[in-house]
């Protein structure tokens, strides 16, 4: 599935297909420079003006080629739809998330580097492809993104993944590292850093803090999400300009649920 960077051409059809909420009663918040009439309970619409969802043309905008969203489909929509869905059954979410996060991990690996190659087919003619450049890798942010992992083992399957657990501290609320453990040459590989939810950002910032600790370069990192709200993807690419966001929706209301859905903890 070829990724779409975010234009304004389709910027009428991604507002028809943007999901919306039931109606009841408003309040008026602002994201940054994004002002957002949430609708108490439920509906929440985006615009600059305040006045509707937010489209392709804004978030280009606002964060630039660096965020990359995956083509809406009937297909994504109804996967979205029903990991949002609160009369869910706990299976048919897993399964459901499962399904999302192939699409996110197959396009993810569609923007590392291949080289062209020549092979033999049965037959004996030559055929012009391409192969899979070596030198990449996985990070999941524990415990969520750890829900992540099957899903790019599954398309690679000797991919090396690192691990840290990111936490707030109690006392001072801010993002703590716990635990980290990458590959010893992880300084010389492209990044796959796989956190399904970007909710304020924080987690991934301080994420992306401890792989440039490690010799990560902003740019070899692609961080891998199902879903994002405006400020939290606008937090982390102001903080790394070089990183690359793929998601599949961007809304201001994020399913924060996920992780104890797709655990069993809720």
């Amino acid at each position: 599935m070829p990724c779409q960077q975010i234009s304004s051409n389709n910027s009428d059809h991604a507002a028809m297909k943007q999901v919306r909420f039931a109606n009841n009663g408003n309040v008026n918040v602002n994201v940054n420079d994004i002002s957002v009439v949430a609708h108490t309970d439920n509906e929440v619409d985006t615009k600059p003006d305040g006045t509707g969802s937010v489209d392709n043309g804004d978030l280009q905008t606002l964060l630039g080629p660096q965020l990359k969203l995956l083509p809406l489909n009937d297909q994504i929509r109804e996967l979205q739809t029903i990991i949002r869905d609160k009369s869910t059954s706990r299976g048919d979410f897993v399964f459901c998330a499962d399904r999302l996060i192939r699409l996110v991990v197959e396009e993810g690996l569609n923007q590392l580097p291949y080289t062209e190659c020549t092979v033999t087919t049965p037959t004996g003619h030559k055929y012009e492809g391409v192969k899979f450049e070596r030198g990449n890798c996985g990070v999941s942010i524990m415990r969520s993104g750890e829900a992540m992992e099957q899903g790019l083992r599954d398309c690679c399957r000797s991919i090396r993944i690192g691990k840290i657990l990111i936490q707030s501290d109690e006392e001072t609320q801010k993002a703590k590292v716990y635990y980290a453990k990458f590959p010893p040459d992880i300084y010389r590989r492209k990044v796959l850093l796989m956190y399904p939810i970007l909710s304020t950002g924080n987690t991934v910032i301080e994420a992306v803090r401890v792989l440039i600790e490690h010799g990560v370069q902003p740019k070899h990192i692609i961080l891998l999400s199902l879903f994002s709200t405006p400020h939290g993807a606008k937090s982390i690419i102001q903080e790394f300009p070089d990183i690359t966001i793929l998601t599949t929706e961007v809304h201001p209301v994020a399913p924060t649920h996920f992780g104890q859905r797709y655990f069993g903890t809720d």
